[in-house]
């Protein structure tokens, strides 16, 4: 039997109209799968009109103009529903789900789901609750030492991996699959024993770890900022009386 990283994997990622998972809207999203590192990745997209403002500085990286998006969009409610079903259905197949910073995708997923289908992530999933593999946080953990940032284009760089069309829902999701075969092709020996289960439940420990030291670097920095610890999704925010 072939090890995890060799086998079935799915991908998931977003473009959106920014960086606040509380309040921005998600553009377009895809999702990506495919059961053997030599075998041709199945891609489903999908493009949103969000009914809001696209910012300037949005549109800079993922090229999508509201224009583009009001000819070729969909309305957000009936995308979302589709979404939420695709990445159910990958969970309950016991298909892991590679998703590059996922407490961003998936936080803003689930919020866009309450938004527009007076839902949740969580409710789609229902008893079948997703295993995620996050590129970023596994490479911090078993390379923690190496120097310099770990953006995905970074780690695509450092893992050999082709992305080409950086910033495209779809190109995203596939080269963050393939990183994350590649880190486990790396790190065969660390990883032994190790299934994408466990595996899901350490990244969450790793995670909190990581926002720790990550805050603690800003204090030393003079610039403090919080970082959220919670992994793969962030809880709500309470809501202000």
């Amino acid at each position: 039997m072939p090890p995890w990283y060799d086998g079935p994997l799915a991908a998931f990622d977003t473009e959106t109209t920014g960086i606040d998972v509380e309040q921005d809207r998600i553009v377009s999203a895809a999702l990506v799968v495919q059961e053997t590192p030599r075998s041709a990745p199945r891609i489903t997209r999908w493009l949103i009109n969000p009914g809001v403002e696209i910012p300037e500085a949005a549109t800079a990286v993922h090229g999508l103009t509201a224009g583009h998006l009001a000819l070729h969009g969909r309305w957000p409610a009936p995308v979302l529903e589709e979404v939420g079903r695709a990445l159910a259905a990958q969970s309950a197949a016991g298909r892991p789900l590679v998703v590059m910073n996922a407490p961003f995708d998936l936080t803003l997923l689930d919020r866009e789901l309450k938004r527009h289908r007076a839902s949740s992530l969580d409710a789609y999933l229902d008893a079948h609750p997703l295993c995620v593999l996050d590129p970023r946080v596994l490479d911090k953990h078993l390379d923690r030492y190496r120097k310099g940032r770990r953006t995905l284009t970074d780690l695509c760089a450092h893992y050999e991996v082709e992305l080409t069309d950086a910033h495209e829902a779809a190109a995203d999701a596939l080269a963050a699959l393939r990183v994350v075969r590649a880190l486990g092709s790396r790190f065969a020996e660390r990883l032994a024993g190790l299934q994408p289960g466990e595996l899901h439940t350490r990244q969450a420990v790793w995670h909190a770890a990581q926002a720790r030291g990550l805050q603690a670097w800003f204090a030393r920095s003079g610039t403090p900022e919080a970082v959220d610890p919670h992994w793969p999704l962030r809880p709500e925010l309470p809501a202000v009386a």
